[in-house]
């Protein structure tokens, strides 16, 4: 009998000589009611697990991506970013009665910036015109923004394995082929599950395997992880009752709780996978060919045209001088003069004057137009310069608001100006500042809920 002090001893050792292995697969409460793990968790439990890389490949959207970015980062975990992705056998834009039935799953992940790029382009076109039930992609769409992606061929859902369950091995190789094609050599890999009570996972495995021999075409173990523990598998089966709307006490239902879809050790996945080495020793490979770096915290906004003999800060200037007669008729204090001298000094050193002048373009552009716009609200209403250039409606100085609460010197960060335009002419606004900075400079964005 082995002491436990001598296992104990061991255990870093047994560690190092194991196989990596990396998960590939894996699911966040940021797919929708299907998901369970939050992403702070993911990445802790990832680190107790002692792997050093993870990918997030959510269903049909990148909602996740940079909480999980920056998470991961700061726990020092590699940060995979991908995505599952709804395939349309046929055209995207065919939204006809039933062609939804012919939606599979497939595993995208980012190589690079250019595949980062190309995934949130396939994600956004997903969105915006594939969209029929679920987001959805098609094969010319793969094949346009393929630069810089591995796609892994997905679970018992995707193309491949529907195409093996039905007994056509035929279909199931020329798709390998097809994809092989798409994504280039060495960017697409058979991806292998090993399910206890799925029946039909043997059967996919045993077409994958043929396929892998017959075609030169890796294989990659993944575990489709909803959730971290085992023991999670009864609430994310309340989660899929609420998306499926079922009642728990239905026995023929939608479900996932009688197999394990939890984050599992790479000690269980080696054990799992003892008879196909390289399937875990891929998911490795695949993570080191995967540096997806991604650039936060630079401000990045559309360029205002000032007249040639200004600059941004010296135009600024001039427009909150001229708006002074506006406000405050002849009677120019010393109090206005010091707290507009102070603000543009604080605006000029943080280099947000493009930003004022551009808001109070469509601002005043709204207003000329007849367009109702709101008095300003927020921290915004703290700032002369705000009220000089008409953004905002009320005298900073008359009321004692601080600039600070808006814009600090001390603790930089974007001004953020909260406006209300009349939601019958909003659209007014948006296609001027669309036309005027172009479609790639401006979008609409939300506040995102989660369960």
């Amino acid at each position: 009998m082995i002491r436990d002090d001598i296992v104990a001893f061991y255990d870093p050792i047994l560690y190092y000589i194991m196989p990596r292995f990396v998960h590939l697969h894996t699911h966040s409460h940021y797919s929708l009611l299907d998901g369970l793990s939050k992403i702070s968790d993911l990445v802790a439990h990832t680190k107790e697990l002692k792997m050093d890389a993870i990918a997030l490949t959510d269903h049909g959207a990148m909602y996740g991506v940079i909480e999980f970015y920056q998470k991961a980062k700061k726990a020092g975990i590699k940060p995979i970013i991908g995505e599952e992705f709804y395939i349309t056998a046929g055209n995207m834009a065919d939204k006809r009665s039933k062609i939804d039935d012919q939606r599979y799953h497939l595993t995208v992940l980012a190589k690079n910036a250019a595949g980062y790029a190309n995934l949130m382009k396939l994600s956004t076109l997903a969105h915006l015109e594939g969209f029929y039930y679920k987001p959805r992609v098609d094969h010319a769409a793969l094949a346009k923004h393929a630069e810089g992606l591995i796609a892994l061929s997905g679970c018992l859902n995707g193309e491949i394995p529907k195409a093996l369950l039905s007994g056509d091995y035929a279909r199931a190789k020329s798709l390998a082929v097809e994809y092989r094609r798409i994504f280039g050599e060495g960017n697409f890999f058979l991806e292998i599950q090993r399910h206890k009570n799925l029946k039909e996972q043997d059967e996919v495995n045993a077409g994958l395997l043929k396929l892998a021999e017959d075609l030169a075409i890796g294989l990659v173990a993944t575990c489709d992880s909803h959730y971290l523990r085992k023991e999670d598998s009864e609430t994310q089966d309340v989660l899929v009752c609420i998306q499926t709307n079922q009642s728990l006490a239905r026995e023929e239902r939608l479900s996932m709780k009688d197999n394990d879809f939890s984050l599992k050790s790479p000690e269980e996945m080696a054990e799992l996978f003892k008879d196909l080495p390289e399937a875990i020793e891929n998911t490795a490979r695949i993570a080191d060919m995967c540096n997806v770096e991604i650039e936060l915290g630079k401000i990045q906004l559309p360029k205002y045209d000032v007249p040639a003999e200004y600059n941004d800060n010296t135009y600024l200037r001039k427009l909150c001088e001229e708006g002074f007669a506006y406000r405050y008729g002849k009677t120019i204090t010393p109090e206005l003069t010091k707290r507009l001298d102070y603000e543009l000094g604080v605006i000029e050193k943080t280099g947000f004057a493009s930003y004022f002048l551009i808001v109070q373009d469509f601002v005043n552009w709204a207003k000329a137009q007849g367009i109702v716009v709101g008095p300003g609200r927020g921290s915004a209403a703290g700032s002369i310069v705000s009220y000089l250039l008409k953004i905002t409606n009320l005298d900073p100085i008359q009321h004692d608001l601080l600039f600070e609460r808006f814009l600090n010197p001390e603790r930089i960060s974007m001004p953020d100006i909260d406006l209300d335009f009349a939601d019958t002419r909003r659209d007014e606004v948006l296609a001027y500042v669309t036309k005027k900075y172009g479609a790639d400079h401006v979008a609409q964005i939300i506040t995102f809920g989660t369960m």
